[in-house]
């Protein structure tokens, strides 16, 4: 059996694993959830939220590996943390999450693909530090699949998104390649592009690339398929 550690994407916080925490116990896997710097109930000032910040907070969390699951803006994250340590993390699972590459940020990365479909949904801050999803949107961005009432349930709990994370490269060496790699495409997504998920995994290994039919956030869409699926990457560790 596995033990997880389950980083968000942005805006979102420990509580959108909410469904799939369970599946994975009841799979016999260990599992934990964090909440980010500014995230959740984590109350880092958007000044202080940054992409090294985030690191270190994942490391902080981690006693002995484990298999890292980074969603959507996470994969920077988690790549970042895999570089500082790479010991302290069985294998990352990139779930429907942008790849690091090269010198390219993430918002350089989320513009390499020609359809947008977050840009119109985010209201900035008047100092552009930050930015928060319009809720009449989140719906078809995040959770157009999802059981009714998920949308509700995440509109009250999504939070201010600090922009330094997604402009900041994420350089990767020899510690990073070290570490065991898998991504999950999520080829109904509403948010990053099946197309984009594609096109940055397209030189992987096809071992090492799966597919859910969902948008966005499988962990709400489909749970136990995320789940069966999860564990079923880890037993490649053994």
């Amino acid at each position: 059996m596995a033990d997880f550690l389950l980083v968000h994407g942005a805006a979102h916080g420990a509580w959108c694993w909410r469904d799939l925490i369970p599946a994975l116990t009841a799979r016999g896997h260990s599992v934990r959830a964090i909440d980010l710097p500014g995230h959740g109930g984590d109350l880092t000032p958007i000044a202080d939220v940054t992409l090294d910040a985030y690191a270190i907070a994942i490391l902080s969390a981690i006693d002995s590996p484990v298999t890292l699951v980074g969603h959507s803006m996470a994969g920077y994250p988690i790549s970042l943390a895999a570089e500082r340590a790479p010991d302290k993390i069985t294998r990352l699972v990139y779930l429907c999450a942008y790849l690091p590459a090269g010198d390219r940020t993430l918002a350089e990365r989320r513009q390499e693909n020609s359809h947008q479909p977050l840009l119109p949904a985010l209201i900035h801050a008047d100092d552009r530090k930050s930015f928060r999803v319009d809720p009449a949107r989140s719906r078809d961005l995040f959770y157009h699949d999802c059981p009714p009432g998920t949308a509700t349930y995440a509109n009250a709990r999504l939070c201010a998104q600090a922009v330094q994370p997604s402009n900041i490269p994420c350089p990767l060496g020899a510690a990073y390649a070290s570490v065991p790699r898998s991504y999950i495409r999520c080829m109904d997504d509403h948010t990053i592009p099946p197309e984009l998920q594609v096109a940055m995994t397209a030189d992987w290994p096809a071992r090492d690339v799966c597919e859910m039919p969902t948008g966005h956030s499988p962990f709400f869409a489909d749970p136990e398929g995320l789940a069966e699926l999860l564990g079923d990457i880890a037993d490649q560790d053994g």
